[in-house]
């Protein structure tokens, strides 16, 4: 063995000899560097792994196709269940600070957030979801016909396979089975125009996937409804109230106006205020019905009009009607002293194309767009205005008077789903005798199932975390 390693520069035994005293004090030293020196390599190793946090947070920040797990050891089987405790690195607990550990988290009661920063679950992107939605018209029943997309015969299916992701943190798809035991002996309604309807739809449907729902009460026009989950005593109620406050309103089932619209500013409308100290859960909207034709009332007195050239009235526009009703209620939920949670939900944007409703707009996309690709129609965006004033001044002051008041702001997600319309389909089969009928696209309400849907995904989120 000796000969096998003997160097090229050696050719006798004794220069052998030179040679391994020499790798043995090499090796000695060797050893000592690593015994006097070994903290401070362990020291380098650190600096590196916090370099390499730094850089995939970095990262985060951009719109992810997914979110990276980081491979960790549980201590115990229950550990596998939380969210990883990696600071700067990935998500954590919405309710946990960064220092904080996730064994002070209730099980399950979290979702995996950015740090100690509150998730924004409404900046994000729609991603690819194979499996689709969690139920179809034949197996929800509670579709009405202009939103029931897929019985109408709409050809593509595209539009049903994208779920919500936001851009800081995870979001799980709704649960409907840990949702129902969470709203054992509870009550939730939905309150205001036919986008809440629309809402409601989807609502039952995902949680009738565990249940059969029973209908216990509506009135001659179904407008107001109300049903029971019976395992669970928990009941949904929908209540038609498309200002909110008292509204005179003379249309006949087609939408056609034989007088302007009377509106009551500082009087609710006490369809849903009779009701709503007895609520655990509200979810509360309006928006779009402010565009009408309408003559203003304040102390029980004309104070002006919107678009009323055949009545001598000061032109005020909707937007003050719209900030004075959202004011008045506000001011009745801030001093109700209410203990369940309630939401405020934004208005909606439309997606209608080259003209509105009633001149021959229409909405054709097949595909979710990105951020950046569409703007938000002028309207649409003085709605959007008022609401997140409102809301924000009226926040302040519930949280001082211990009401749970929370904002539901799909409208930056629905901004970028023009494709999850009804369109010509709100129709049975609309082309199914000419290809070239002209038909009155829905360009507002959503197809069920389709991205309203992924409301629900939020607010279990919301209803989770806080």
């Amino acid at each position: 063995m000796v000969k096998e390693m003997k160097p090229w520069w050696c050719s006798n035994k004794h220069s052998n000899l030179v040679a391994k005293f020499a790798i043995l004090i090499l090796l000695m030293g060797f050893a000592g560097r690593f015994l006097f020196f070994g903290s401070n390599w362990s020291a380098s190793v650190t600096v590196d792994v916090e370099d390499t946090s730094t850089s995939e947070k970095s990262e985060l920040q951009n719109p992810p196709v997914s979110v990276p797990t980081p491979v960790t050891v549980s201590a115990s089987a229950n550990d596998a269940l939380d969210p990883p405790v990696i600071e700067d690195q990935l998500p954590q607990n919405q309710n946990e600070s960064v220092s904080g550990s996730s064994d002070d988290a209730s099980d399950g009661d979290q979702l995996p957030n950015k740090g100690s920063v509150k998730c924004d679950l409404f900046t994000g992107d729609w991603i690819p979801n194979p499996s689709g939605p969690v139920y179809t018209n034949q197996t929800c029943h509670f579709l009405e016909d202009h939103q029931n997309c897929m019985r109408n015969g709409r050809p593509d299916t595209d539009y049903l396979y994208w779920r919500w992701s936001p851009r800081d943190c995870e979001l799980p798809q709704f649960d409907a089975p840990r949702f129902l035991e969470m709203m054992r002996n509870k009550s939730w309604a939905f309150i205001g125009d036919s986008i809440s309807r629309n809402h409601v739809q989807s609502f039952l449907c995902m949680l009738s996937q565990v249940e059969e729902i029973i209908e216990i009460y509506h009135d001659k026009d179904y407008k107001n409804r109300r049903w029971q989950f019976p395992s669970y005593n928990f009941t949904v109620s929908i209540t038609w109230s498309p200002f909110l406050v008292k509204a005179d309103i003379f249309e006949d089932i087609n939408g056609v106006s034989t007088s302007e619209i009377e509106l009551h500013l500082d009087k609710l409308d006490s369809k849903w205020t009779d009701l709503f100290m007895g609520l655990d859960y509200i979810i509360f909207s309006t928006g779009k019905w402010f565009l009408k034709t309408a003559v203003y009332h304040e102390d029980d007195k004309i104070v002006g009009c919107h678009y009323c050239p055949k009545r001598n009235l000061t032109e005020l526009g909707f937007e003050f009607a719209y900030r004075r009703a959202l004011s008045s209620v506000f001011s009745f939920i801030m001093k109700s002293k209410h203990k369940g949670m309630i939401f405020f939900r934004t208005s909606t944007p439309d997606h209608f194309e080259n003209g509105e409703w009633f001149s021959g707009g229409t909405c054709q996309k097949t595909a979710p767009l990105k951020e950046g690709e569409i703007e938000m129609k002028q309207l649409n965006s003085l709605l959007r205005a008022i609401e997140l004033e409102e809301y924000e001044t009226a926040a302040k002051k519930a949280s001082e008077n211990g009401v749970d008041l929370k904002l539901l702001d799909v409208a930056p997600l629905s901004l970028l789903r023009p494709d999850g319309h009804p369109g010509a389909y709100r129709h049975f089969h609309p082309f199914a005798k000419n290809n070239k009928a002209k038909v009155i696209y829905d360009c507002l309400h959503w197809c069920l199932p389709g991205p309203i849907d992924a409301w629900n995904d939020v607010i279990m989120d919301m209803l989770v975390n806080g």
